[in-house]
């Protein structure tokens, strides 16, 4: 089958023809693959940010947002069958550590990561578990919904875990309005009445939050702290879900913060650099997120087919995936872009 593979950090993926992955254990799942989204961990792994945490032997298989079909299935699957829509959890998870049986399996002790530490989606099939598959609703095609898998996985996780303390009349800032935040906006949107302010340095990407269901919008000009503060009424806002994580958001987003508030880290590549006195003075929380659970993403689904979350998307063959790379990289893809072997 063909694959597009990790052959060097600091260099170009490369296409290549390699074995198709088989059914060979008895919860394995064999995934003809719809769409694969492109994440910019993508362009982090090929910056080598990823080497020596992964651990993996080149060349690899990249690709780690997947949806599709189920091809084949191993002898004890009883949960899907050959045919099915599905859209695969990011991890391979084992079902029997402590994190699994308390549903934390974005915890597990055991889990492999396809397109990080094994082959991932950017090729024709994809190796995967039961314990891994969701099958979508009739109305949902696979290209349509890949990146949902981590993007918005991730972006849902972040979402529910901020709605769990917003309450109506609160304010959450989400910084950023690219492929994560916009579903993000969407996720707040169905699942708390708390007021959403959106900042992103582009203004059709703050445009684009505010025509699907961000309250306010502010472009990062220089003044947008201040601004974000007035909108507030002065003391700044229960909770941040910064979804960039460099370029001074986190000194911004900190910025935003009312005493007490929360701050809900995403997207990563830069230290945040706070005095602890200020941590402790205004009593602030700093909360990390990392892709979600398995029921996480079945409830995104929901949301997703019922039409509350939809992936704006651009979509280009395997082939072509140095384009969409490229695209990504220097900021001309709004939503997400997908792969469609």
């Amino acid at each position: 089958m063909k694959a597009v593979q990790v052959v060097g950090y600091g260099k170009n993926l490369e296409l290549a023809e390699v074995p198709a992955p088989e059914a060979t254990g008895p919860f394995d799942v064999i995934v003809r693959i719809g769409g694969a989204g492109v994440c910019r961990t993508d362009i982090h792994i090929l910056e080598g940010q990823w080497a020596q945490k992964s651990g993996v032997t080149l060349p690899y298989t990249i690709g780690h947002e997947n949806a599709g079909w189920v091809h084949a299935v191993g002898s004890a699957v009883t949960n899907v069958r050959e045919g099915d829509k599905v859209i695969v959890h990011p991890l391979i998870t084992c079902g029997l550590c402590r994190a699994c049986r308390a549903g934390d399996d974005v915890h597990c002790a055991n889990n492999q990561f396809p397109g990080i530490d094994t082959a991932g989606g950017y090729a024709e099939y994809l190796k995967t578990s039961a314990r891994s598959v969701v099958r979508i609703d009739d109305s949902l095609e696979p290209a349509d919904v890949a990146a949902l898998a981590d993007a918005g996985l991730t972006a849902y996780h972040a979402a529910a875990k901020a709605a769990r303390t917003l309450r109506p009349g609160d304010r959450c800032v989400v910084i950023g309005a690219g492929g994560l935040g916009h579903i993000g906006v969407q996720v707040l949107k169905a699942i708390t009445a708390a007021e959403i302010v959106v900042v992103d340095r582009n203004p059709d990407a703050v445009a684009l939050a505010v025509s699907i269901g961000a309250d306010q919008g502010v472009v990062a000009d220089g003044s947008h702290v201040e601004r974000v503060r007035e909108l507030t009424g002065g003391p700044g806002a229960e909770a941040v879900i910064d979804f960039v994580g460099e370029g001074g958001s986190t000194k911004d987003g900190v910025g935003m913060l009312r005493q007490a508030g929360d701050y809900h880290v995403v997207g990563y590549g830069e230290n945040i650099d706070i005095p602890t006195i200020d941590i402790i003075s205004a009593e602030i929380n700093f909360i990390g997120n990392l892709v979600g659970s398995y029921n996480d993403l079945c409830e995104l689904m929901v949301l997703a087919a019922q039409g509350r979350v939809r992936l704006h998307t651009a979509k280009y063959p395997l082939e072509r995936f140095q384009d969409a790379l490229d695209d990504l990289g220097n900021g001309r893809i709004r939503g997400r872009a997908i792969l469609t072997p």
